[in-house]
């Protein structure tokens, strides 16, 4: 059952283009850190017997004869009583999860992560193309929406710890409540952000309004996802979970209990399971740290069993099936409908709405909201464009429009 408090709106279409593969190394670990101890794909070994479902020791299988102690008729048959059918057993993780690693663990980390990519980085030809066009910010009549994205903040709904709640604070900013825990995720409370025009939407959660905050996840280390700013609002012993590389951004700013993790590794706090998954994106925040830290996104388990996935930054692509295998039983998937024109720009590091509504589908997700919409103008589509274009998306899909919680920028809704 779902409360909502703020507006709720309507969903998507399926679009296709999926991203090439990559191979993700392990990461070395310091010499006092236990090696990852994510789990390998499965495999049936080539000289395993084949498991007919055939007794080897009764040659009369799978006709098998039935004898009645002292009589040479066979015995007659039973009639036989029909046997409800047996409850589907939940879907299981697969590969098994990796056990969580410590909390604050130190690691060492290769140098770069460009092996992660799953598309090239734009060489000169595409950014000599993009100075020429110059489509980065949308035209007048682009604009001319401002007014009216749904904004309409309200107050924090009342949770206990066996519920999960969800509040749009604007951009990827949620505050998330998952197991008694307040997580923040990607926090930008910040009025403008490095490069980009300032909010065209004020910040939904006023920060003053926020209740202790027990987590902060991070997906990659972009401006508007990355705020110092921000995080300088937060208390120093704040446990922070980040991408394998970026611990040491956070320790420079005298952050005390700061766990990165790998791709498909895991932490826990407070009965509370965060797995850091792949995404289809990148890194950089200086002229010479490209690629230097992960990015991915997040998987959170409560100890109930609900699970919510935040995105990030993400185009699509192959990931999202995986997630899906692995992590079973979404109940709500957070995910990006924002920044994606021009296509031949920004397809492979963000989706667009009717690829969103695809990547909901193959995580399995119950339930979808968009985010990082609606917030600052960082590409060329008219700023209501990601909304209508995710409905119709999610309506052409044939998915319930109940489903699609598209919330307003402070807008909330609550899962039981």
């Amino acid at each position: 059952m779902t409360q909502q408090s703020g507006t709720t709106s309507t969903p998507v279409t399926a679009a296709t283009a999926a991203t090439a593969a990559t191979v993700t190394p392990t990461p070395t670990t310091s010499p006092s850190a236990p090696a990852p101890t994510s789990a390998p794909d499965t495999e049936v070994p080539p000289d395993a017997p084949l498991d007919t479902g055939l007794d080897p020791l009764d040659p009369l299988d799978p006709v098998k004869v039935l004898d009645t102690p002292g009589t040479d008729a066979p015995a007659p048959a039973a009639t036989p009583t029909p046997t409800p059918a047996p409850a589907e057993p939940p879907a299981q993780p697969f590969p098994p999860l990796a056990e969580p690693r410590p909390l604050g663990e130190r690691r060492v980390w290769p140098r770069t992560f460009h092996d992660r990519l799953t598309a090239p980085l734009p060489g000169l030809k595409a950014i000599a193309r993009f100075a020429r066009e110059g489509a980065v910010r949308p035209g007048k009549d682009g604009l001319a929406d401002i007014p009216r994205l749904p904004y309409e903040p309200a107050p924090l709904p009342r949770v206990d710890a066996r519920t999960v709640a969800v509040t749009w604070a604007g951009h990827a900013s949620w505050v998330v409540r998952v197991g008694g825990l307040t997580v923040l995720t990607d926090p930008v409370w910040s009025r403008r952000i490095l490069g980009t025009p300032a909010r065209i939407t004020p910040v939904g959660v006023p920060w003053e309004s926020l209740p202790p905050v027990d987590a902060v996840v991070i997906s990659h280390n972009h401006y508007d996802h990355l705020d110092a700013p921000t995080l300088r609002r937060l208390p120093r012993d704040t446990p922070v979970f980040v991408p394998a590389g970026l611990g040491g951004w956070f320790r420079r700013r005298r952050f005390t209990r700061v766990t990165e993790l790998d791709w498909w590794e895991a932490a826990e706090l407070s009965g509370v399971r965060f797995d850091f998954v792949p995404a289809h994106h990148w890194s950089k925040r200086s002229l010479t740290d490209t690629c230097h830290s992960l990015w991915g996104g997040w998987v959170l388990t409560a100890p109930e069993g609900q699970r919510v996935y935040f995105a990030g930054d993400t185009g699509y692509g192959h990931w999202f099936s995986r997630i899906g295998r692995r992590y079973p039983g979404i109940d709500l998937a957070l995910l990006p409908i924002g920044a994606y024109d021009p296509r031949w720009w920004l397809s492979d590091v963000h989706c667009d709405p009717e690829e969103a509504v695809r990547a909901a589908q193959d995580l399995g997700a119950r339930r979808m909201a968009p985010m990082h919409w609606g917030t600052f103008v960082l590409s060329a589509e008219p700023v209501l464009e990601p909304l209508t274009r995710v409905r119709t998306a999610w309506e052409q899909a044939g998915l319930a429009r109940e489903d699609l919680w598209d919330l307003p920028v402070g807008g909330s809704r609550v899962l039981e």
